[in-house]
Parts: structure tokens; sequence; C-alpha cells
């Protein structure tokens, strides 16, 4: 299993370098390939900031390339609820790091608008400090 970079991703995702695009759809395709949650959170960051694609499109994506028979992600679980929580109007960093946080008691943030999606959204236990 190799361990793979977001450059990766977002060449296998966008083709926007073409020779790198091709060796990157060469080495996911063809071997079994470990993802950082880490590496999943910055490659929503180069879709979204970089490359202008919107919400929806960076779930999609992000969800395909997850869903590839060679992937396995760090926290599988955890992907899917950020995702999940991303498609209902939660920015996709804090998604990740609620999820990553279900095993506490809560998730304590200053960030008024996060713990109001989160309420709603996730029924995750979100608070102010």
């Amino acid at each position: 299993m190799l361990a793979i970079d977001t450059n990766v991703v977002v060449r296998y995702l966008t083709g926007d370098h073409p020779e790198q695009a091709e060796a990157a759809r060469a080495l996911v395709d063809g071997n079994d390939v470990w993802v950082a949650t880490t590496v999943l959170l910055e490659t929503g960051w180069v879709l979204r900031s970089a490359l202008g694609f919107d919400r929806s499109r960076v779930s999609a994506l992000l969800r395909g390339f997850c869903g590839l028979p060679g992937v396995s992600l760090e926290s599988p679980g955890a992907a899917a609820k950020a995702l999940d929580w991303h498609d209902g109007g939660m920015d996709l960093a804090d998604a990740f790091h609620l999820a990553a946080g279900s095993g506490c008691d809560a998730f304590v943030s200053f960030d008024r608008d996060l713990i109001r999606v989160a309420s709603s959204l996730a029924g995750a236990p979100v608070r102010l400090p």
C-alpha cells in the first residue's frame, strides 16, 4: 500500500496538469493507496479555494475518489460524516474537525455559525467555551 499526497489526489481528480494527471491515474488505479484525513481536507481546500469548484462538486469528487476500489482512508466513518455535513452546508474543515472529535463530550468553538449548523445537521454537542 502506498500513502499519497494531496497533489496526487488533485491531479487524479482534475487532470489540470496532463502529464502528472496521467501518472496519478496510473498510480491510483494500479495500486492500493492510503489517504490521510488531512489529505482529504487539503484536497477539498485546493478544489474550492484554488480551483473555484462549488460545494457540491467538491463533495461529489471526494466521495467518488474515496469510493474507488483501491483507496483506503485513515478514518472512513469520519470522512463519510464530514462529507454529509459538508453537503448540508457545513464548512469542510469544520466538518472534518467535528467528525474527528465525535467521541468527545462536546466540540467547543467560538464560531457561532458552526454551532448553529452543527446543531441542525449533526445533532452534535457543539458549544461556546
